[in-house]
């Protein structure tokens, strides 16, 4: 039997999610206004000149912001993506931009399974109910449905990184599933971002209610039905077995 944690471990445990928690609320308050697009509308010349003398370390440092800003639930994450389509173009930028919002992704799973998730996990097994039951379900499909929710954002990213966290999904499934995942709508703001020379040129504000767009949100939903359709085929054939 594992025996109980002390007080001041279960702290040391936590200690991650309380940063990250205590920077999210300063970050909010104080860096909002920088991480926007209106930032990045000001600041393009400057930034365009620096990536032009300095491309790789505006490359390592735009990854290692980008990484901080997911990390730490900090607001700009749709100007960051626009921001790395504008520097770096729809390549590398998208690559860019996948890479960095998955690690940090994964950095706050980590942070919230060390805190909190190998306990939840461990009393969800050991109850009886209907949350088991879902969790189980979860488990038992894990890429599928973790895939198909992050395909189509119906849950904040951020609550998408805590709950597979709290019901002990595998690192492996959760990095491949958020990788994979939100690629199609990374793809397309790396590309509204790469045109936004373009729209700055126009004094415009880029249209980022494009990936609801009836021709775009249409394949979206179909693919993430096709991604579900393996669990649904092997829930029925269980609920067949039992009659």
């Amino acid at each position: 039997m594992t025996k109980p944690l002390t007080l001041a471990a279960r702290w040391r445990q936590r200690l991650p999610i309380i940063i990250i928690a205590c920077v999210a609320i300063l970050g909010t308050l104080v860096l909002r206004e920088y991480l926007s697009f209106e930032a990045l509308r000001e600041n393009r010349a400057a930034l365009i000149a620096f990536r032009d003398s300095h491309y790789l370390l505006t490359a390592g440092g735009f990854i290692l912001a980008y990484i901080a800003i997911v990390s730490f639930s900090l607001p700009g994450a749709t100007a960051a993506t626009l921001t790395g389509g504008f520097l770096f173009g729809l390549f590398p930028g998208a690559l860019f931009n996948l890479v960095s919002a998955t690690i940090g992704a994964v950095l706050i799973f980590w942070a919230v399974r060390a805190g909190f998730g190998r306990s939840l996990a461990a009393k969800i097994e050991a109850s009886d109910g209907r949350v088991k039951r879902l969790t189980l379900a979860i488990r038992a499909n894990e890429f599928p449905v973790l895939f198909s929710l992050r395909l189509m954002p119906v849950l904040p990213f951020f609550v998408m990184n805590v709950i597979p966290a709290l019901i002990g999904v595998r690192t492996s499934v959760f990095a491949a599933s958020t990788f994979l995942g939100i690629m199609p709508g990374g793809l397309i703001y790396t590309w509204v971002g790469a045109g936004l020379g373009e729209v700055f040129a126009r004094d415009e504000t880029p249209d980022l209610g494009i990936i609801f767009e009836l021709h775009i949100l249409g394949p979206l939903l179909g693919l993430a039905a096709l991604s579900l359709l393996p669990t649904i085929l092997k829930t029925l054939r269980g609920k067949e077995r039992e009659i």
